[in-house]
């Protein structure tokens, strides 16, 4: 807990802000009871240091004791940020998205283009200057002949609809209503025109 809130005093000082919007637990930590780690998020929302408390990266189990101990603690868990793609589909094998329509609970999906798989930056191969290239988050083992076979007729599919690889991942992570928004990153201006 005393982590959780100096890092979060840290992130404050550093934006040279007094509050954030949402204050997340970005993984779920086995090392610490999640008793504690939802009291921090709980003491940054009463000590106005947050509006609201978020998780990311839990599955439906943790996300549900979660959002319980939030509840009885009286600050509602508002937001999830999981990771979700037509390349990670893991929240729909866990039931996370069901879980958190049943909970009333928003969701933001981060790295819905695969952290640029899904565009088509890597049908070539790894190019330089790339996440990939750089051994980043982006593990170069993940970008294999099959996983660029699937993204190459990704794509084909994409063209035959009128839009880009990138158009169409967009779209797919959206398609249900389920999810409140998409985040994306982008290393440069053009990548947000797509």
């Amino acid at each position: 807990r005393k982590y959780v809130l100096a890092s979060l005093d840290q992130s404050l000082k550093r934006m040279r802000l007094d509050y954030v919007d949402i204050f997340y637990s970005h993984r779920f930590d086995p090392d610490t009871p999640l008793e504690e780690t939802m009291g921090a998020l709980d003491h940054a929302v009463r000590s106005g240091k947050a509006l609201y408390a978020g998780i990311s990266s839990y599955n439906s189990q943790r996300t549900r004791e979660a959002a319980d101990i939030l509840k009885q603690l009286g600050t509602p868990c508002v937001i999830h940020q999981p990771s979700y793609s037509m390349l990670n589909r893991w929240v729909e094998d866990d039931g996370l998205l069901d879980t958190l329509e049943g909970l009333g609970v928003g969701s933001i999906v981060f790295t819905p283009l695969a952290q640029g798989m899904l565009t088509d930056k890597y049908l070539g191969g790894i190019p330089d200057g790339s996440r990939a290239s750089q051994g980043k988050s982006l593990r170069p083992a993940f970008i294999n002949d099959r996983t660029i076979a699937n993204i190459k007729a990704l794509s084909a599919i994409a063209g035959r609809r009128g839009q880009t690889l990138a158009q169409m991942a967009l779209a797919w992570v959206l398609r249900k209503g389920r999810l409140t928004s998409a985040l994306i990153g982008a290393s440069r201006p053009d990548q947000v025109e797509d």
